[in-house]
């Protein structure tokens, strides 16, 4: 393990066993994030990306969810080896979550102080007072006056919640902040505030992030390396001049030419024909075979291998490995 990396996940399966069949959520994902870097995981709704997060912070809701193989080494520990309690140790104080929806991920009837001093209780040896005045410093970092400290969260407007929860995630200064979406719900200059917050709090703690997003537009302007991921594998990996210059996986492809530009006079925007498979019923090949240009029969019979492409960069796709790559034969 390198001597800067902070989070490694390697071959993290999960599937969720339901009563319509085993959903394969998350395929022999590998990840790798080290101190201070911030990590873009891109892909289209249920592609996996929340599932991999709470995989992470070991909140997979178990039944229907199991992790079936794969490590999460923080700082060379494996969370998934540790007691529930030692889990609940990590949560918060070294790795903390910002959810998807800040309107669900609040409790109505307590107030946004009092969520963010139970936080800070939970990790921190402080008498009550000590623990209000962090609480209200902890507001004041995130643009809320600390007056508002005995609110309730329907008296804040969707901006202010999602504040409300990154106050919450970042209280005991943890070294690593999983986003997930955290400006879904959000007009677009408030979303640009509160990445523009999320960046500052981190640079000022040296925290690292994973940032999970299908804005590839957000992963330019906050990550430093990217993975694509879809139908629960990591198609497409490395850092962000390698996969935006030399983008290599056809999904990659698909969402780049999926983008308007600012330069080209285009009618129709280009969409990627054909759906996401179901991931109850996954293929035997290569995921995204219905869907590609480029595919030939190894991709439907075999799953193609994370194949090294100079650098960090790494592509799930036949066409970089010694298979055949001329199309010979088609689909």
């Amino acid at each position: 393990m390198a001597g800067n990396t902070l989070l490694e996940v390697k071959n993290l399966t999960i599937r969720y066993e339901t009563e319509d069949g085993v959903v394969q959520a998350l395929n022999d994902v590998d990840i790798k994030i080290g101190v201070g870097e911030t990590l873009g995981i891109v892909g289209e709704t249920g592609a996996g990306k929340t599932t991999l997060a709470k995989g992470i912070m070991r909140l997979i809701p178990s039944p229907p969810g199991k992790i079936t193989s794969g490590e999460v080494l923080y700082m060379g520990k494996d969370l998934l080896s540790l007691s529930m309690k030692e889990m609940q140790e990590i949560r918060g104080q070294h790795i903390s979550m910002i959810f998807q929806d800040p309107m669900t991920s609040l409790n109505p009837v307590l107030t946004v102080g009092e969520q963010i001093m139970e936080v800070i209780e939970q990790h921190n040896n402080l008498k009550p007072q000590e623990a209000q005045k962090q609480a209200e410093d902890m507001l004041e970092r995130v643009g809320i006056p600390a007056e508002r400290f005995g609110e309730y969260p329907h008296q804040f407007s969707g901006g202010m919640k999602q504040r409300v929860v990154i106050a919450i995630a970042l209280a005991c200064n943890p070294r690593l902040l999983i986003a997930d979406e955290p400006t879904t719900a959000l007009d677009v200059t408030i979303q640009a505030q509160v990445l523009d917050m999320i960046h500052k709090l981190k640079a000022e703690n040296h925290t690292s992030m994973i940032l999970i997003t299908h804005d590839l537009g957000v992963v330019a302007q906050n990550c430093d390396c990217v993975a694509i991921v879809y139908a629960g594998e990591i198609v497409e990996y490395g850092n962000l001049r390698e996969v935006y210059k030399n983008t290599s996986h056809p999904y990659t492809e698909g969402l780049f030419g999926s983008i308007p530009s600012l330069t080209s006079d285009v009618r129709r925007l280009q969409a990627i024909e054909g759906m996401m498979p179901d991931p109850a019923k996954m293929p035997e090949g290569c995921k995204f075979y219905e869907r590609c240009k480029y595919a030939f029969k190894e991709c439907k019979q075999s799953i193609p291998p994370m194949t090294a492409i100079g650098g960090t960069h790494q592509v799930r796709c036949f066409r970089y490995t010694d298979h055949d790559k001329s199309g010979k034969g088609g689909k």
